[in-house]
């Protein structure tokens, strides 16, 4: 009993001690070290395109760009091979567009993109109903996409249809029925006004989807107002490829 109280053996207790948080702090050291370079890795896989992080005033500056070379038939011509193997493990674009599902306005060639560059929802009219939100809000949230465009264009068939079926108060058959009530009110706000009446719904309806898209809460709206996220609507002409911003 006495030998264990002794001063050689409190000596000895108090240098194991002092070796085992030795080992502890230098293992602590080795796995922070590593840990960090887990997360490294981690990061670099979530950005498999950093030419892709910029922000939103750079992401609709490059935007314009890619749509200046589409305009002059200077698209470039990337490796699809190699940026198909990139993306394996994820995507952080740097935009997404709100765009109509007509065959003619493709944004992927309308801004001369790449895979992985555009997060894109089409729809007949280009508004945002629920599903294309949902969608909006996952780019924003998930791969902090920094900005949204609303790109409408002219000679919509589905803001003709719409004028059409408003004028001859005649509902059109099917589910395209479903397309003339979320474009009606951007058709009724444009009736009466100097100009042309497709022209000017073309528009509003890219106006109205833009404020659609900035006020909705929780997600957008807070993006925006954080500056973390920039919504603009533009219009493209079929006749020579070129974009405007218009909101």
């Amino acid at each position: 009993m006495h030998a264990a109280n002794s001063p050689n053996m409190y000596h000895l207790t108090r240098t194991a001690r002092s070796r085992r948080s030795l080992l502890l702090f230098a293992a602590s050291t080795v796995f922070l070290r590593f840990g960090n370079k887990i997360a490294d890795a981690k990061e670099a896989k979530s950005t498999p395109k950093p030419d892709n992080l910029l922000s939103p005033d750079a992401a609709l500056k490059r935007l314009l760009m890619g749509n200046e070379r589409y305009v002059q038939g200077a698209s470039r011509a990337d490796d699809l091979r190699r940026e198909r193997s990139a993306l394996v493990e994820g995507q952080n674009p740097y935009a997404a567009v709100l765009s109509c599902a007509d065959s003619r306005v493709a944004p992927e060639f309308v801004f001369d993109s790449g895979l992985g560059d555009l997060f894109v929802c089409r729809v007949a009219g280009n508004f945002a109903n629920d599903d294309t939100l949902a969608s909006m809000e996952y780019a924003v949230a998930v791969l902090n996409t920094p900005l949204i465009l609303v790109l409408g264009h002219d000679h919509c068939g589905a803001i003709d249809a719409t004028i059409k079926s408003l004028h001859q108060d005649k509902p059109p058959p099917g589910h395209i029925s479903a397309l003339v009530t979320a474009l009606a009110p951007a058709v009724n706000a444009s009736l009466g006004q100097a100009g042309d009446t497709s022209a000017r719904a073309t528009r509003n309806n890219v106006i109205d989807n833009v404020n659609k898209l900035r006020s909705t809460g929780p997600i957008l709206k807070a993006a925006v107002e954080q500056n973390r996220l920039k919504v603009v609507g533009a219009l493209y002409r079929i006749d020579n490829g070129k974009v405007d911003i218009v909101s």
